[in-house]
């Protein structure tokens, strides 16, 4: 199976070349999910070198699969392949940041209510359990453990009423997401966060659409402002630029 540790960068027990022997798919497809997973909760962040063999060995596979799940990717904009075949975490910009907010911010809710109907008492079970591992998460400052908390929260709702059209375009917001906010956690922590989640989980409970959609809203835009404020809006000169040329990155060799 697909091994996945907490820093992508750092060397683990390599498992048989390519075993197929797994029930999850294709090994080509595990890894794909794994190097996604990797990108949603941060464990790849902007600036961060990893070779691919380096994350092939951290994953317990061959070069070949990573190979191919980083043009996966890449093509869902989650990382970008440079003609010299470098890859990097895309940049992120105030320009693109706001648009990544108004795409989720118009799709997550929705997905929300129309999931709503099919969650049942065991689901909503799971989700106060979720969030009670983020609470935890948060009180220790664990960063890592609250964002990979925060995905599985909202996709065990969304993937109750599992949608082809919204449910893909939703990953790969996250996709696109994640990097760039594992990144401002670390600089200004998690305290600017509120828990909506619970407000959700009532809404749930409840079987009310409206406050179920506010909810995932709230939890959307919840230390935007902070966010935009102190990282996106830094005074001229005192950003530094993330293209190939001058930031670290993953290095695919040929």
């Amino acid at each position: 199976m697909v091994k996945r540790t907490s820093d992508l960068g750092a060397p683990a027990d390599p498992s048989p070349d390519d075993d197929p022997g797994s029930d999850d798919g294709p090994l080509h497809d595990r890894v794909y999910r794994a190097l996604r997973d990797a990108l949603v909760t941060g464990r790849i962040v902007p600036g961060r070198a990893v070779t691919l063999r380096g994350l092939a060995q951290s994953l317990g596979v061959s070069p070949m699969p990573v190979r191919e799940a980083i043009r996966r990717v890449s093509a869902e904009g989650g990382l970008v392949v440079g003609a010299n075949r470098r890859v990097w975490v895309p940049d992120m910009d105030a320009a693109r940041f706001d648009e990544l907010v108004r795409a989720r911010i118009l799709l997550e809710p929705e997905a929300a209510v129309r999931a709503l109907p099919h969650i049942d008492a065991a689901r909503l079970d799971r989700l106060r359990a979720i969030d009670e591992a983020i609470d935890r998460a948060l009180a220790e400052g664990d960063v890592e453990a609250y964002m990979a908390g925060n995905h599985r929260f909202h996709f065990e709702i969304y993937a109750a009423g599992p949608s082809r059209v919204l449910l893909p375009l939703i990953e790969s917001l996250w996709l696109q997401f994640g990097p760039f906010m594992r990144s401002v956690y670390g600089r200004v922590g998690t305290a600017i966060l509120v828990d909506h989640h619970v407000h959700a989980v009532e809404a749930i409970a409840a079987r009310d659409a409206d406050r179920l959609a506010e909810a995932i809203r709230a939890d959307i835009l919840d230390g935007m402002e902070v966010i935009d404020d102190t990282v996106l809006r830094r005074p001229t000169g005192s950003e530094t630029s993330s293209s190939p040329e001058s930031d670290p990155c993953l290095h695919v060799p040929g």
